[in-house]
């Protein structure tokens, strides 16, 4: 899988891997790439099925997520980096963290959880998308993405995420879609082995804190920072207090 990636930052410092959310882009990490590219070179790209990356015929499986990743850090001729992840970006470093574990110095899980939703939810979704497109879900996506005071006060950032996930393609979002119905980590949790910061947003329906406190205490180097008044993009309502949190992780 030749995915489409970005490097950004000094060519001298280690590397840093951000996996984004389903229905976004690369593009999704912007309100960071000032704070942790003054410490990383940060790699970023855009899972399959996303973006400019291929789109393969679904389903596909976090094995194919975590898979794509190892692949791409072969081809980049990079041994060990460090990698934050939000929501499926979050699931794909779970499965990094227990099954590729020499690849990974630090992690950070965002707004993620050991098993996301129900198989239902995700099966009636991918059916959705595939009959109708993902712009006939993308005002409820946002719905659960941001707060409604956050989505008054920022309509032109909504409305940007909006888009994003309207221009994803439909196959691809709903073979991740895929993935996240057969993804269940809880009995796997105690094999994630890096370091881990879990980021979790105070009002996030879709992965609340609890699901947070899950992660942090069942992975062995595990810790749990909330972020107030958020719901699922902590990174982009609160990328102040998000990226503090992550650089305080990733350079203790």
């Amino acid at each position: 899988m030749n995915l489409h990636h970005r490097f950004d930052g000094p060519e001298d410092a280690p590397v840093l891997v951000l996996s984004n959310s389903l229905g976004t882009t690369l593009d999704l990490w912007e309100p960071q790439l000032d704070a942790l590219t003054s410490s990383f070179r940060v790699l970023r790209y855009d899972l399959r099925g996303h973006g400019a990356s291929p789109v393969p015929p679904g389903p596909y499986t976090v094995d194919d997520l975590g898979g794509d990743v190892v692949e791409l850090l072969d081809r980049l001729g990079l041994e060990r980096v460090s990698f934050c992840g939000l929501s499926i970006g979050g699931v794909t470093g779970m499965w990094l963290g227990a099954n590729a574990a020499e690849r990974i110095d630090r992690l950070v899980l965002a707004c993620t959880a050991p098993r996301i939703g129900t198989v239902e939810t995700w099966t009636d979704r991918a059916a959705t998308v595939r009959a109708r497109g993902t712009e006939s879900l993308a005002d409820a996506v946002m719905e659960r993405w941001f707060t409604p005071a956050f989505a008054a006060e920022r309509p032109e950032t909504v409305a940007r995420l909006r888009a994003m996930i309207a221009a994803t393609p439909d196959e691809g979002y709903a073979g991740c879609c895929d993935a996240l119905r057969d993804f269940d980590f809880r009995e796997e949790l105690g094999r994630v082995a890096p370091s881990t910061l879990v980021v979790s947003g105070e009002l996030d329906p879709a992965t609340p804190p609890e699901d947070g406190a899950l992660l942090a205490g069942c992975i062995p180097d595990g810790r749990l920072a909330i972020i107030p008044g958020v719901s699922h993009l902590a990174n982009v309502a609160r990328p102040d207090e998000f990226n503090d949190v992550v650089l305080a992780h990733l350079e203790a």
